[in-house]
């Protein structure tokens, strides 16, 4: 193992993915006014985790926490409960049409900030970044 491929790796990818995350951020709560906390909380749901202790758990938030950004969701229309038919005790969360749209909004613009950043690399540069990240999926799997 080469450590100059791991010192690239160091100083490429989370610097990346701290702009990205910067980026996606940024876009919910400037163009949409949502907290970190409830934009975790919609992408959260929409990947099936669709209860506030789910949320809390997987977020690493308190119950409390997930529980007042599930609130502000619904009380927003992004998100519904429903109560489970067979234990009135669970609440099923789910995204609403408008959940959905906010989140591919989010995502498209954000999509559009890393063309902007990409677009000045060449086709075969642009290819050999693809096949580079692929063989790192492959490694980390």
């Amino acid at each position: 193992m080469s450590r100059q491929l791991i010192d690239t790796f160091w100083e490429t990818i989370p610097p990346i993915w701290r702009q990205t995350r910067a980026q996606i951020r940024t876009v919910a709560h400037q163009r949409f006014s949502l907290t970190v906390e409830q934009f975790q909380a919609l992408r959260r749901i929409r990947k099936g985790h669709n209860s506030v202790s789910a949320l809390a758990e997987e977020g690493r938030l308190s119950r409390s926490q997930a529980s007042r950004a599930v609130e502000a969701l619904v009380r927003r229309g992004l998100v519904t409960r429903l109560t489970d038919a067979d234990d009135r005790r669970h609440v099923h969360l789910s995204l609403t049409e408008a959940g959905e749209a906010t989140l591919a909004a989010i995502y498209a613009e954000t999509e559009a900030w890393l063309a902007e950043r990409l677009q000045s690399l060449s086709a075969a540069e642009s290819e050999q970044i693809a096949a580079a990240l692929a063989s790192l999926r492959r490694a980390f799997h």
